[in-house]
C-alpha cells in the first residue's frame, strides 16, 4: 500500500498545488495584461513572461517552505553535474529520433479517434509559432521550470512516499494533465514515464532537461519549416530505414543508460 506519510508534496496535495499554480499563472498573466498595454509587448513576450514569473515563483515558494536548496533540486546525485552530464546526455538524446516518429504514430491514431477542431489546431499553430519569445519559451523555460517541478519537486517526494513505479506514474500522469488537452496529455504522460525512470535513475535533472529540451526544439524547428504538427505526418510514409536507424540509435543509448545508471532504489538515500 502507498504509504500516507511522508515529504511535501503527496499525490493529493500535488493536484491541490498544481491547480494553485494554474490559478497563479492566470493572476499573473491578467497583470501582465494591462503591462503589455502600456509597455508594447506582444502576445508571446507576454506569454512568455507569465511563464517565466508564475512557474519560477511558484517553484521558489516550494523550494523555501520545504528548507531546500536549489542543488537539492536540480542535482542530488552525489555524482559531479559535470560527469553526468558528458556521461548520460549523449546516450539520452540517441533516443529523440524513435520517441519523435512515436510521436507520429500515437497522435496519429488520436487524431483518427478524436479529430482536432478548428479552435485547437489554432492554439496548437500558436504554441509552434517561430517567434523569440515563443521559442524562448518552449525550448528554455519550458523544459527548465517544468522539470523542476514535475520531476525535481513532485518525483523526488513522491519517490519517498509510494513504490517506484507508482510514483513515476503519478508523476507522468500530472504532467500529462497539466497540457490540457487530449493531444498533449496521452504524449506528455508517455514522456513522463520516460523522464520520470531517467530522474529515478540518476538522481539528476540535467538529462531529463536535455531530452525534453531536444524534443521541443525539434517540434519548434519542424513547425518553423511549415511542415504543421507531427501529428500532420503519415508514419507509413516514413522509410523503413529512417525507423530501423531510429531504433537502433534508441536501443545504443538504452544499453548505454542502463549500464551506466543500473538499479537504483529511488532518491531517498540522496535526500
Amino acid at each position: 500500500m502507498p504509504s500516507t506519510k511522508g515529504p511535501f508534496p503527496s499525490a493529493s496535495q500535488a493536484a491541490l498545488l498544481l491547480l494553485a499554480g494554474f490559478l497563479f499563472q492566470y493572476l499573473v498573466s491578467a497583470l501582465l495584461h494591462d503591462v503589455r498595454q502600456l509597455s508594447g509587448l506582444t502576445s508571446a513576450q507576454s506569454g512568455t513572461m507569465t511563464m517565466l514569473l508564475s512557474n519560477g515563483l511558484l517553484i521558489a515558494a516550494v523550494v523555501h517552505v520545504l528548507g531546500l536548496g536549489y542543488r537539492d533540486i536540480l542535482h542530488p546525485s552525489t555524482t559531479s553535474p559535470a560527469a553526468t552530464f558528458v556521461f548520460l546526455v549523449p546516450p539520452v538524446l540517441l533516443l529523440l529520433p524513435l520517441v519523435l516518429l512515436l510521436d507520429i504514430v500515437v497522435v496519429g491514431a488520436i487524431e483518427a479517434v478524436f479529430p482536432v477542431s478548428s479552435w485547437e489546431q489554432q492554439a496548437f499553430n500558436g504554441m509552434a509559432e517561430s517567434t523569440l519569445p515563443a521559442v524562448v519559451a518552449a525550448c528554455i523555460l519550458a523544459p527548465v521550470l517544468e522539470e523542476m517541478l514535475f520531476r525535481g519537486i513532485l518525483l523526488r517526494a513522491f519517490l519517498e512516499r509510494y513504490p517506484r513505479g507508482l510514483a513515476i506514474g503519478y508523476s507522468a500522469l500530472y504532467f500529462g494533465a497539466a497540457h490540457l488537452n487530449l493531444y498533449q496529455f496521452v504524449l506528455a504522460f508517455l514522456a513522463g514515464l520516460l523522464l520520470g525512470w531517467l530522474y529515478e535513475r540518476s538522481r539528476s535533472l540535467l538529462p531529463c532537461m536535455a531530452l525534453h529540451g531536444a524534443l521541443n526544439v525539434s517540434v519548434s524547428v519542424w513547425g518553423s519549416l511549415g511542415k504543421g504538427s507531427f501529428a500532420s505526418d503519415d508514419p507509413f510514409a516514413v522509410p523503413a530505414s529512417v525507423w530501423f536507424a531510429a531504433a537502433a540509435a534508441a536501443a545504443v543509448g538504452t544499453w548505454v543508460l542502463r549500464r551506466l545508471l543500473g538499479r537504483r532504489s529511488g532518491v531517498r538515500d540522496a535526500a
